[in-house]
């Protein structure tokens, strides 16, 4: 059986100048060896893939779209413009990150393996729906 992701609205400090948030823990954070930033053009999507060994914690700025195959099966979790959500995505958690837009989409990730291209931990996800978002053409912003 697979293990349970989890979705969390984070409801960081705002004020006139944008907002502050602290995205782990500090156990959460000595844990991690890797960490990424990733800004997507509306409309594109990244992901659709799973983790072999490496647990990922992704702190995401809406608009998105976040879709992820757990325990409970296909999840889709739509994240509205500056509306701020932290996912755990324990290995063999297939997950997705589509860019609703019209603006892009940013992207924070953790890891607790080191990105070796050589040992890839990420590998595609063959074993659910692959996301993809409406095109300009069909209506989208």
């Amino acid at each position: 059986m697979l293990p349970r992701a989890i979705a969390e609205p984070l409801a960081p400090s705002r004020d006139a100048r944008g907002f502050v948030v602290e995205p782990l823990s500090l156990a959460q954070l000595t844990a991690q060896q890797n960490v990424h930033v990733v800004w997507t053009a509306a409309g594109a999507v990244r992901g659709n893939h799973h983790h072999v060994r490496g647990t990922e914690v992704a702190l995401v700025l809406g608009p998105a779209l976040v879709r992820y195959r757990d325990a409970n099966g296909i999840q889709d979790v739509e994240i509205t413009k500056g509306t701020l959500y932290r996912f755990t995505f324990p290995p063999k958690v297939a997950h997705a990150f589509g860019a609703l837009g019209p603006e892009p989409m940013f992207l924070v990730g953790f890891n607790t393996e080191i990105y070796d291209s050589d040992h890839p931990d990420a590998l595609p996800d063959h074993y659910s729906e692959r996301m993809t978002l409406p095109s300009s053409d069909e209506g989208a912003a």
